[in-house]
């Protein structure tokens, strides 16, 4: 085998150095008061996320803005698993202080998941893009580590609509179109009703699929659209 046929494996990036609350509170406060300066922000349904315990926030993925939000204007402090290639150029430490957990992509992340589920066992607040990557946003197919996330850790799950930020900052863009609307819409906890073995691949897609027709339902009730019905 000649050096130039020898694949090499992908890069594992970590984040470096534990979590800063004090930076993390600091952040939101700061980043909360741009992000509504930025954009004109409509914040509903926070006083649903419960304010203790275990929870697993869970949204729609259509613009790259959609974490920074949920981050900083989540009524409870919240540690995103966000994709691995952020985790770069002094991200692995900013972000490691932020709390966030890598994610790498398109392939199983024991790892991520393993992080998870300690900072849940903590009774700290978990955020989750389930589909994996920015889409339509209708949540047509998730992954299935929200699924095995709740399973494992018996936390709630709060479904979250988010709207606008595709428009709000485009991909490709440079720059923020100032002032569009954005949503973000929290909704009732939901608890899993899946029987078996929690770590059997069948349970974890019953769950999966359970929290998909949850998310989807939460979705569809909290579309700008459908608000336009509900008013007419």
């Amino acid at each position: 085998m000649t050096a130039a046929s020898v694949v090499p494996l992908p890069v594992r990036r970590q984040a470096i150095g534990a979590r800063q609350d004090w930076l993390v509170a600091a952040c939101r406060l700061v980043g909360s008061a741009v992000a509504r300066t930025l954009f004109a922000v409509d914040v509903q349904g926070a006083d649903l996320v419960p304010r203790t315990g275990p929870v697993l926030l869970a949204g729609n993925h259509t613009g790259f803005v959609d974490g920074p939000l949920v981050f900083l204007l989540a009524p409870r402090p919240t540690s995103l698993l966000a994709k691995s290639e952020i985790f770069v150029s002094g991200g692995e430490r900013l972000f490691g202080w932020l709390g966030l957990v890598p994610v790498h992509r398109g392939q199983p992340d024991r790892a991520a998941l393993k992080q998870g589920l300690a900072l849940l066992a903590e009774g700290r607040a978990v955020g989750v893009f389930p589909e994996g990557r920015r889409s339509s946003g209708t949540l047509e197919e998730i992954t299935d580590g929200l699924a095995y996330l709740a399973l494992r850790s018996g936390a709630r799950v709060v479904p979250i609509a988010v709207s606008g930020t595709a428009d709000a900052w485009p991909k490709g863009s440079r720059l923020p179109r100032w002032r569009t609307p954005v949503r973000v819409v929290f909704g009732e906890p939901v608890s899993l009703d899946v029987p078996g073995d929690p770590r059997a691949r069948s349970t974890v897609r019953a769950a999966a699929e359970q929290l998909r027709t949850a998310l989807v339902a939460h979705l569809t009730s909290t579309s700008p659209q459908q608000s336009l019905e509900g008013n007419a």
